[in-house]
């Protein structure tokens, strides 16, 4: 990764000059041929990647190097990152070339028990790229965790999924109709990738959006609460809560932001969530 990768994941990345993607798509909000297409399988395919962090402390456990990789089917009303759903709008990067800078940091994500971190964007969307950094940063000693929602788990085999420490589950609505009013996407494929992930007894940190007025319904928060609570080896909860910081994302790409006047959960209305979580034995955060 060259250093133009360097940044917060809030930045604003706008496609190259001339990138099919840049030519081809008017409608931001569509799903482009070309973000679904995976990569020939190969040691030293292409990823996709908007940016990268070093030394987060909220992607997983420890000190973490996240990479932030573009494509992702979901349109989240209130995604900060609209700027990663089409895959070309991220840097072509090798997998030999994200290693050498994965390298680097090793020593240090070890010694804080910390490791490698694949956010989006939705990295589903790139299994090849994902699954040979997974490996080599592996063979680091690093452990490795992935941040999706799950919407295309299906891709992923069962020995793919052995090789993953991790699952930062991001289940947006325990409700179908209203997972799909926030996603445009079906709320089927991320249950049925948490099971398959119960089943295989992999690690979860499951993480929900708290929105007021949006995902904050009693009912709501209760059927995703019922659905962690069925979950083995759910590890924590976290409630994420609401904010304004991709607002400003959405107005530089001409999007239309139905969530402009809508305020961040008050401490009240957070603390009902939690609870809701609790009462099945679940540990929040």
């Amino acid at each position: 990764m060259s250093q133009t990768l360097v940044g917060s994941r809030y930045e604003l990345h706008v496609a190259r000059e001339g990138a099919a993607e840049s030519r081809a798509a008017r409608d931001y909000f569509a799903v482009h041929a070309g973000d679904a297409e995976e990569a020939q399988e190969g040691e030293d395919i292409t990823g996709y990647v908007h940016s990268f962090e070093v030394g987060s402390t909220v992607d997983g456990p420890g000190l973490r190097f996240v990479a932030f990789l573009t494509g992702c089917l979901l349109r989240c009303q209130y995604c900060h990152n609209p700027d990663t759903w089409h895959k070309y709008n991220g840097h072509p990067v090798r997998v030999s070339r994200a290693m050498k800078q994965i390298a680097k940091y090793a020593q240090v994500l070890k010694v804080s028990k910390g490791g490698l971190t694949l956010s989006g964007g939705e990295p589903q969307m790139q299994r090849p790229f994902v699954m040979h950094v997974f490996r080599r940063s592996k063979a680091l000693g690093l452990h490795t965790c992935l941040d999706t929602s799950g919407r295309l788990g299906e891709k992923f085999t069962d020995p793919e999924l052995m090789d993953i420490d991790l699952h930062l589950l991001d289940i947006k609505s325990g409700d179908p109709a209203t997972y799909e009013r926030i996603t445009r996407q079906p709320l089927k494929p991320t249950l049925d990738f948490a099971r398959r992930l119960s089943v295989l007894k992999r690690p979860m940190w499951i993480r929900f959006v708290l929105v007021p007025g949006l995902s904050d319904a009693h009912d709501n928060v209760e059927k995703v609460a019922d659905i962690a609570a069925g979950l083995k080896c759910v590890e924590r909860v976290e409630i994420l809560r609401f904010h304004q910081m991709g607002k400003e994302k959405w107005a530089k790409l001409g999007l239309d932001y139905t969530l402009g006047n809508v305020e961040p959960p008050d401490p009240e209305l957070t603390e009902r969530v939690r609870g809701q979580f609790r009462s099945r034995g679940l540990t929040v955060y």
